[in-house]
This record gives C-alpha cells, sequence and structure tokens, in this order.
C-alpha cells in the first residue's frame, strides 16, 4: 500500500473559509473527496501536510517510500499512471509549481528542512491536470469530477432496481446504491450521471437533471428542483431549486428557496425560503472576499452564489447578494441582504453583527449534534478557537480584550 501525503500550499488560503477547519483534499468535489479520490485512484493511505493547527486532527505518516501530491490536485487516470512510474527523489512540476515527487524517508525529511538540490524535477507536458486555485472552481470542475467518480464507483457494479413509480431518462446512467429509496421522482440523466448513495431517500415529485450526487444518509425532499451539475455530500437534506452546488456534507438546505453556483460547508443550516443571488442585475462579473488581500477582488466569473464555511446558519427569509462569503460559525438572520463578506464568528444581518461568543457557538453545534448524530470533540473545540483567533482581524467591532477573554475559553 502507498505512502501518499497530500500537501497544502499557498493555494489553501485562496481556498478560504472551507480550509480554516480542513486541509485542501478534504473538500469534497463530485462524489468523492480529494483525498478519497487519490487513495482510490492510487491504492494507498492518506496523511497530510497542512497548517499546524489543523495538524492535531489531520497529522502526517512518514514511511520509506512517500508519495507526495499537492492537495489541489483532483487524480485521473494519466496522472496516476505518470506517478506510478516515478523514481525515488523525482519530481513532476505544473508551471513551476509542485503537483507530485516520490521521496524517501532521508529525502522527504531534508525536504521539510531545506530545497532538495538532488530532486530530479520535470515540467508537465500536455498532461490534463483538473485543480482548484478559487473558491468558485469547486463548483466550476464538479461536472467533470461527477462523471469521473461515477466511473469508478460504478465500474463492474449493478444498481439497485428502480421503482416502476419513477420516471426516468438515460435510465443507463442511473445508479442507486443499496438502501436508497426513490418513489415517484424523475431522474434525467441524458447530460449527466445520476448517483444516489446508501441508505438516501428521494422522495415524492423531486426532479433530478443530472449530473447529480448524493452521499450517504442524504434526503431529498417532496418536490425538490436540481439541476446538475450538483453534489450533495452526506448526511445533508435538500430541497427547493438548487442548481450547479456542492455541500460538503452534514448539512441542511430542505425548504423552499434558490441556492445556485454556491459552495457550502459542513453542519450549515439554511433556514425556509433562505434566498442566494448568483447573478448581478447588470450580468457584469461577480467580486469575490479575498482573504489573502482583505478585499473584494475579481472572480473572472458571471455566475457565483454563496459561499458558506463550517458550522455557519441562515434564519428564515435570508437574502444572500451575489458572490456573498460566510465565513466559519456565523448566525444570520433579519431583513435586508447582510453584506457580501461575514466574518467568521459573526452574529447578526444587515443591521447589525457583533461577535458571536465561541462558547454559545459550542452550544449550539452541540444541540446539533443531538439532533444529527454528530460530536464536538475537545480537538474540534481547540480547531475552532484557533480559526476564531486567526480571524479576528475581520471583526473590528470587537475588542482585543474581548477576544483575550473568549480565548480563555476551557474545552470539555
Amino acid at each position: 500500500m502507498r505512502n501518499i501525503i497530500l500537501f497544502d500550499n499557498e493555494i489553501r488560503d485562496k481556498l478560504l473559509p472551507f480550509t480554516f477547519t480542513r486541509p485542501v483534499c478534504e473538500l469534497r468535489i463530485g462524489i468523492f473527496t480529494i483525498r478519497e479520490k487519490w487513495e482510490k485512484w492510487l491504492g494507498g493511505k492518506v496523511s497530510y501536510i497542512t497548517q499546524d493547527y489543523l495538524s492535531e486532527k489531520y497529522d502526517i505518516s512518514i514511511s520509506e517510500r512517500n508519495f507526495l501530491i499537492n492537495g489541489s490536485v483532483l487524480p485521473n487516470q494519466e496522472l496516476c499512471s505518470l506517478i506510478r512510474q516515478m523514481e525515488d527523489g523525482e519530481a513532476m512540476l505544473l508551471n513551476g509549481e509542485l503537483i507530485a515527487a516520490v521521496l524517501d524517508r532521508n529525502q522527504f525529511n531534508r525536504l521539510m528542512y531545506d530545497d532538495i538540490e538532488e530532486l530530479s524535477s520535470y515540467e508537465l507536458q500536455d498532461t490534463p491536470i483538473l485543480k482548484l486555485n478559487n473558491i468558485w472552481d469547486v463548483f466550476l470542475v464538479n461536472n467533470q469530477a461527477i462523471r469521473s467518480d461515477y466511473q469508478l464507483i460504478t465500474k463492474g457494479r449493478t444498481s439497485q432496481t428502480l421503482s416502476h413509480t419513477n420516471q426516468v431518462l438515460g435510465k443507463s446512467d442511473v445508479f442507486i446504491e443499496k438502501g436508497a429509496k426513490v418513489e415517484c421522482a424523475i431522474l434525467n440523466a441524458e447530460r449527466g450521471p445520476i448517483y444516489i448513495g446508501n441508505n438516501t431517500e428521494v422522495m415524492e415529485g423531486a426532479i433530478i437533471r443530472g449530473p447529480f450526487a448524493i452521499g450517504d444518509n442524504s434526503t431529498v425532499k417532496m418536490g425538490a428542483k436540481i439541476y446538475g451539475p450538483t453534489s450533495i455530500g452526506p448526511n445533508c437534506t435538500v430541497g427547493g431549486e438548487i442548481k450547479n452546488v456542492v455541500i460538503l456534507g452534514n448539512s441542511n438546505k430542505g425548504h423552499e428557496g434558490y441556492l445556485g453556483n454556491s459552495v457550502i460547508g459542513e453542519w450549515c443550516n439554511l433556514g425556509a425560503d433562505t434566498n442566494c443571488s448568483n447573478l448581478k442585475n447588470n450580468w457584469s462579473e461577480v467580486k469575490v472576499w479575498n482573504y489573502t488581500s482583505s478585499s473584494f477582488a475579481r472572480s473572472g466569473q458571471i455566475k457565483a452564489g454563496l459561499f458558506m464555511g463550517d458550522y455557519s446558519m441562515a434564519g428564515i427569509n435570508t437574502m444572500f447578494n451575489t458572490g456573498t462569503v460566510t465565513g466559519v460559525c456565523c448566525n444570520i438572520f433579519g431583513g435586508n441582504f447582510p453584506r457580501n463578506f461575514i466574518p467568521s464568528f459573526s452574529w447578526g444581518g444587515s443591521q447589525k453583527i457583533t461577535t458571536y461568543d465561541p462558547a454559545k457557538v459550542f452550544e449550539a453545534i452541540e444541540n446539533m449534534a443531538i439532533l444529527h448524530g454528530g460530536t464536538l470533540t475537545t480537538e474540534d473545540r481547540l480547531l475552532l478557537l484557533n480559526v476564531y483567533e486567526e480571524t479576528a482581524k475581520y471583526r473590528p467591532w470587537e475588542s482585543p480584550e474581548e477576544m483575550t477573554k473568549k480565548l480563555q475559553l476551557t474545552p470539555k
């Protein structure tokens, strides 16, 4: 079994707020996370090189032979074939950026402290690379990712039989896992495959157009209208109208309301009739918050909706403007549009925003965990306190004294 080490680099900052709480490779695109893709393609076990405060949860394992791979890159057959052929001390670059290297233990240890001059590096030529460089890439590459993962997960397998109560177009590209229930739904796989995970239910009247994937133990509610390419992670509930969306997992958008060209983290909840705009009225380019420059930056996209970090929630009738970025652990509510950038640990909406006290955040998460079967470990608490400290500069209303006091919370 190969020892695979997926590393974060400066791209990590362009994938915030999602990478505040996970390494880049733990992002879900298509059916699998990037980590899961590499484990399946290369037949190995993954560990991580990531931020110091994340390394307690996402640690590193070094062996006698290590496959060091850029965590923002998605695997494919051609790339994996090249990596398998690499010798110790070889490195693969794309426009000067490290994509992969194979290192023995000594080479790896030296790399951690200094550049290895003896590495034999070469630039990739004419090799298709699917890679994340910005947060909107998560939904932009999702079409290709769903198709690739669908082929990988269904190869040599037979789908569960679909009930005759459903209307199905492109039946050969619909795969239903064991325990899934789909009744009185319309499934159109003529433009892309549809994958339904284990023990997931698609309720009556739901309309789904591929490419679409939904993970295990999830629910598509009655009358939902879902356009591909859309990926829903495990343990989610979705309803209303959804188009070109990625929900990482353990989150709910269970009611009416539109969500398009968006990425939603884990343990999020969108209240009834929450809507997001994904297109400006003048059809101009959308600007999106850039954590690196602490300012709004051009995205090059005409369509961009909501980017919501983990553990964030929106009350009923919340309206999100085009290209809104919401940090980690936010509670958003009230009439009118909140601002297009909402810092982590924010409480409020368009009228006034204050700090969402970490103690109250933890209490809310624990209440949610009781309902959904999750848990907030001491490790998770410390991780979130690190995020709270790292994001303090985006909360100008909070005094240093207040922040220091809240950081003295003792995890249970």
